[in-house]
């Protein structure tokens, strides 16, 4: 079971985490196993337990945030895609953009929908989470540097976000959409993974930071509808009211983080959520073995 107070706690770290690049996933497993939470730890791994429909609400309520705050991005989107469907022609920045989150959208929403179930039964434990959460800050810290090294070399940085459809071509979207796929191991980052993937694509951090957030509103909703259902079995009983009330802390958490995050990468880059992944999954592993877990 979980109680209140622990949902509270995972729905503020949801909120937080899942748009910072430093694994929400990776996080709701990494804590209640370092404050004692065994019985939410255990939940986390089973094939069926209502630990599936607690994260699929706080993921709908961080996806219900990132719609409200991006909403005026998203009118335009919408209308850029019906007009390209009417006119039979992508011939607008719009348009363009409806159709590359499409097309980066396919690829972790099949993967999702075949394998996700599998994944977080094998993988959502503290001993792979701690792995990918190192891995993960490797990826931030080399692709940031990459970047950086390029861009200085080509003098060449994408200005606004109205640039993302000519940075990004459809090849490139679909590389996009297949590195999110690795988002479903806990410990990597799936704002993290697409925004290098997005940098390497030629996009400032700001434009990679908007697209990753644009990609992760339809893929974060769609798989939370989709396994929405699952809440009212008879394995959410008695837990239904923690459930909402964790989802509502993630969703005011989530809001507030992408409007913080929103201005922090117009200046800023990826070398703090690197650093801070790999010093936090050593000190998870130090204390995993003083613990005698591993």
């Amino acid at each position: 079971m979980i109680t209140f107070f622990q949902a509270i706690i995972l729905g503020l770290l949801q909120g937080v985490s899942e748009l910072f690049p430093v694994s929400s996933l990776g996080h709701l497993v990494l804590f209640p196993w370092l404050f004692g939470w065994y019985g939410v730890v255990k939940a986390q791994s089973q094939a069926e337990s209502y630990f599936l429909s607690f994260a699929v609400i706080l993921h709908v309520a961080t996806a219900v945030a990132l719609l409200v705050f991006y909403r005026e991005a998203w009118v335009r989107i919408i209308k850029g895609f019906f007009r390209s469907v009417q006119s039979r022609k992508v011939d607008t920045a719009d348009g363009k953009l409806a159709w590359l989150l499409i097309v980066a959208t396919i690829p972790a929403g099949l993967f999702g929908v075949i394998f996700e179930h599998s994944l977080r039964t094998h993988f959502a434990k503290p001993s792979s989470a701690i792995i990918f959460l190192f891995i993960n800050g490797c990826i931030l810290l080399i692709g940031d540097r990459y970047q950086k090294k390029v861009h200085k070399q080509s003098g060449k940085l994408s200005a606004t976000t109205q640039n993302v459809s000519d940075k990004l071509t459809f090849k490139r979207a679909g590389i996009i959409g297949v590195a999110q796929t690795s988002a479903l191991f806990a410990g990597i980052s799936r704002s993290g993974i697409t925004m290098i993937s997005g940098l390497m694509s030629g996009l400032s951090h700001e434009d990679a930071a908007r697209f990753s957030f644009l990609l992760a509103t339809p893929i974060i909703l769609g798989a939370g509808v989709y396994k929405l259902p699952d809440f009212f079995s008879h394995l959410d009983a008695g837990v239904r009211g923690q459930i909402l009330a964790g989802g509502l802390v993630a969703g005011i958490a989530a809001y507030f983080t992408v409007r913080y995050l929103d201005k922090y990468f117009r200046d800023r880059d990826l070398k703090p959520f690197g650093i801070y992944c790999i010093c936090a999954s050593l000190a998870m592993l130090a204390l995993g073995l003083v613990r005698g877990h591993f």
